[in-house]
């Protein structure tokens, strides 16, 4: 086992698929010689050289319509998205292309390429450089989607993500870049979890608190503060978006009754409204209370000084784990 970074597990894991399959190229902006803006790529143009690794113009469009030429030409290209904000111009490529063209040539094409967005909130940074779009690709038949929450996860999933032969948005929560967890560099790929396969962070009997990326993180500590109250969480990272692991949630769910999803995207329409709409329809008749979700709001993502309003946060879980247990809460007030 080594200790990681997220952001370092990330380049082994790009390292190790590469050395396993010499159709693994990387393609992104200043991801060569730079590295990347977050140094994900670090070192990997000098191993490899400049015909595996090789940085591109700042042209999303381009960049994601040149993976479609090499993926049909037989290579598995990773393609990096410098930010989350800077995917839209590779939308309709993305969308409209590298979704759709399996389907299209009746699985006579497929689509090896790995999207990798760096994504999220919390770190300060400037305009489209903290969104959360994963609804829009969620939305997407053709699409897996992933999210990932811990180094070792990130080594896994990404590695798993290049050797799928379906294309894979790959979504990295980017304020998790620099914390560090222990990773089995060794393990067989063969004998990892399934991609699409939800995790139980944390067991409990209370109440199931959802939730995936950054999130994780907060519903952890969430989990932790409740017990000093003497209430039980049980925490799910969803990991895959699209598909969903309804399996392992339903499990939760008829096991504690009550359940909170979170996440820091926007309320409307989002991943959160899907899962408790699908949780209802499989778990109505386990359910105590009705489903919550724990959000960011219906705005723009705000400036970089009142981002910490916009982000779901420990009190505003927490808050939400009362109402679904019928304690005292923001709504009913701390004497009800």
């Amino acid at each position: 086992m080594a200790e990681l970074t997220l952001g370092k597990a990330l380049g082994a894991g790009l390292r190790r698929a590469m050395l396993d399959d010499d159709k693994v190229v990387l393609l992104g902006e200043d991801i060569g010689k730079l590295g990347g803006v977050f140094r994900i790529t670090d070192g990997l143009l000098d191993e490899f050289g400049a015909a595996r690794v090789f940085d591109t113009p700042l042209a999303e469009s381009g960049i994601v319509g040149t993976a479609v030429g090499l993926a049909f030409r037989g290579y598995r290209p990773v393609v990096e998205i410098q930010f989350d904000g800077f995917v839209y111009p590779a939308f309709d490529q993305i969308v409209s292309q590298v979704a759709k063209l399996h389907y299209r040539t009746q699985g006579r094409v497929k689509m090896p390429i790995t999207i990798r967005i760096p994504w999220a909130g919390g770190i300060g940074a400037a305009e489209h450089h903290s969104e959360s779009p994963e609804a829009y690709f969620v939305h997407t038949a053709g699409l897996r989607v992933i999210a990932v929450s811990n180094p070792e996860d990130a080594y896994r999933s990404l590695r798993q993500a290049i050797a799928s032969d379906d294309p894979v948005i790959f979504f990295e929560p980017k304020r998790l870049y620099h914390h560090k967890g222990e990773v089995d560099l060794d393990a067989p790929l063969a004998d990892a979890a399934p991609m699409g396969l939800a995790r139980v962070v944390r067991g409990g009997t209370d109440a199931t608190l959802i939730t995936y990326g950054a999130m994780v993180t907060t519903a952890l500590q969430a989990a932790e503060a409740a017990e000093d109250e003497g209430i039980s969480l049980e925490v799910i990272d969803l990991r895959s978006l699209s598909p969903v692991d309804y399996d392992s949630v339903a499990a939760s769910v008829r096991k504690t009754g009550r359940v909170v999803v979170a996440h820091e995207a926007s309320r409307e329409a989002g991943v959160a409204a899907e899962v408790i709409a699908s949780i209802t329809e499989r778990c109505f008749e386990y359910l105590e209370a009705a489903p919550l979700r724990v959000t960011g709001h219906d705005i723009p993502y705000p400036p970089a000084k009142l981002e910490k309003y916009h982000l779901p946060d420990l009190d505003r879980l927490l808050d939400a784990v009362d109402r679904v247990l019928d304690r005292p809460n923001s709504l009913t007030g701390a004497d009800a």
